[in-house]
């Protein structure tokens, strides 16, 4: 057997690791599929008979089937029973179009810009921000550090296994409601109080792109739309790629003020009022209840629907979080946008949109446009965590963590910026809102704070004539970083007020 140059060869040059994630006869067929492709066995040389491969390299002689049966499934050896297996070379399925009129050093190269016109959008230009700085302050993003790895490998393999799936990915019978819509509907008539039937109901990718359809449904070409004075800018974006219209509304201790939408606009001049209702995007300021009914009352009267965006409703430390609008609503006038999973893997968070039947049958077709199959494995396991009580318990378990770093947070802002700084103690969510006072340049605060490793992107600044604050996300923060951040804060807010 070690007379052989090819059994010599195959036993100097693999080498595979038993306790690898990666299968041992895929280690091998790589391996030998790298021997190939640098020419040191070449077409037609025959390779060891599967007994002999598995003696060779010390595996189970199944083992060396299944590298032969891999490799041949590839197409870099051919099995001939009773002869052998021979390496083969595969086919180029390709072949470079060589462009005469360019210059040699330019064949093999792709355009950098189109040969026609197209319109660009200005709305859509990316928010997204790099730094190298090791502490990050974010808009209130949770830990993925505390989503138990091993529990969604095997959530997410069992649902790989369910023979159901093939059914699911070529329907042929009429339409019905998946079990996850169901699950879905339960879950949220128990943890919000609707009583909604899966009709009502349409899950989406995220948040973003239920708002973008909800857009597409209800929003023409210069709509008013009615956002908080500071609001949230990817929302925003949404609105104004749709061609809409955006009008500020004061947002005070008691939210979106009301009042002023009923003494400055006339009915049917406003398409829609978007509001956070639970915590006011930057500010965390919860819409009161008095203001809730004032906007149902107004909504009705000037005919206007209310797209109500409840992003972080799980995020609740204190009592519990006040019950959706949409469930006071007997007129239709709103549209609840929600999350699900946010103590899950961001893969596995989805959005969903809760709505009058019609509305929700009209965005529906946008969504088969844009995403017709889903992610079917994603709403099987999610339908098994609601339903084992998996999705409630890690909600629990998660928002205990929160709510101390939150506590500790607010413990840290006082000893280091008591006499620089305003905050209220939020009930809930993963970022508080941190006026300063006196008054700085925060992109001269930004500045400073990168030259001490700590980046405070772009997005969470708000400055104008009446404000100097920031969103300050915590949620991804342990109480170690936490320490470490507030104190490259409070130096690079000195070394700014310094430099007045």
């Amino acid at each position: 057997m070690t007379d052989s140059p090819v059994n010599s060869l195959l036993k100097e040059l693999i080498r595979f690791e038993k306790s690898s994630a990666t299968a041992v006869y895929i280690q091998i067929s790589q391996q030998i599929i790298n021997a190939i492709q640098r020419g040191y066995l070449r077409k037609s040389t025959a390779l060891p008979g599967t007994r002999v491969f598995g003696q060779l390299l010390k595996i189970h002689r199944n083992t060396a089937v299944a590298v032969y049966d891999e490799l041949a499934s590839q197409g870099w050896v051919e099995i001939l029973p009773n002869k052998g297996t021979f390496i083969l070379l595969p086919e180029q399925k390709t072949a470079t179009i060589k462009a005469t009129s360019n210059p040699i050093g330019e064949i093999n190269t792709y355009a950098k810009t189109t040969g026609f016109p197209f319109q660009t959008s200005f709305h859509l230009a990316s928010t997204n921000e790099f730094s190298e700085a090791k502490y990050v302050i974010n808009d209130g993003q949770p830990d993925l550090r505390l989503h138990p790895i091993h529990e969604f490998s095997k959530w997410y393999g069992a649902s790989m296994k369910r023979k159901t799936l093939i059914s699911k990915w070529k329907p042929t019978a009429k339409n019905t409601h998946s079990v996850f819509e169901n699950q879905l509907c339960n879950y949220l008539n128990a943890t919000r109080g609707f009583h909604i039937q899966p009709n009502n109901l349409i899950s989406t990718r995220s948040t973003e792109m239920s708002l973008y359809i909800i857009s597409q449904v209800l929003l023409r070409p210069n709509d008013l739309v009615l956002v908080g004075n500071l609001s949230h800018y990817a929302s925003n974006m949404i609105f104004q790629q749709s061609g809409a219209q955006i009008k500020t509304i004061p947002v005070d201790e008691q939210g979106l003020d009301v009042e002023f939408i009923r003494k400055n606009f006339t009915k049917g001049s406003i398409s829609c009022v978007y509001v956070c209702s639970n915590r006011d995007y930057p500010t965390t300021t919860t819409l009161s209840a008095e203001r809730r009914l004032e906007l149902l009352q107004l909504a009705k009267a000037f005919q206007f629907a209310i797209i109500e965006d409840d992003f972080d409703y799980d995020f609740q430390f204190e009592g519990s979080a006040m019950l959706p609008m949409a469930i006071s609503d007997a007129n239709g006038l709103v549209i609840y946008l929600g999350k699900l999973g946010q103590s899950l893997f961001p893969s596995f968070q989805t959005g969903f949109v809760v709505a009058p039947e019609n509305l929700i049958s009209e965005a529906k077709n946008y969504l088969q446009m844009l995403d017709r199959q889903g992610d079917l494995i994603q709403e099987q396991m999610l339908s098994e965590l609601i339903y084992e009580g998996e999705m409630h318990r890690l909600l629990k378990k998660n928002g205990i963590i929160y709510k101390q770093r939150r506590d500790f947070l607010c413990e840290c802002l006082t000893q280091n910026l008591k006499d620089k700084i305003q905050f209220n103690k939020a009930s809930g969510g993963l970022a508080l809102w941190i006026g300063f006072s006196p008054k700085i340049s925060l992109v001269e605060l930004a500045k400073q704070a990168e030259q001490l490793d700590l980046f405070l992107p772009k997005t969470i600044l708000y400055q104008d004539k009446n404000t100097c604050a920031i969103r300050f996300g915590f949620g991804h923060l342990n109480k170690d970083e936490i320490e470490i951040v507030v104190q490259k804060l409070k130096e690079a807010y000195d070394l700014v007020l310094h430099n007045i």
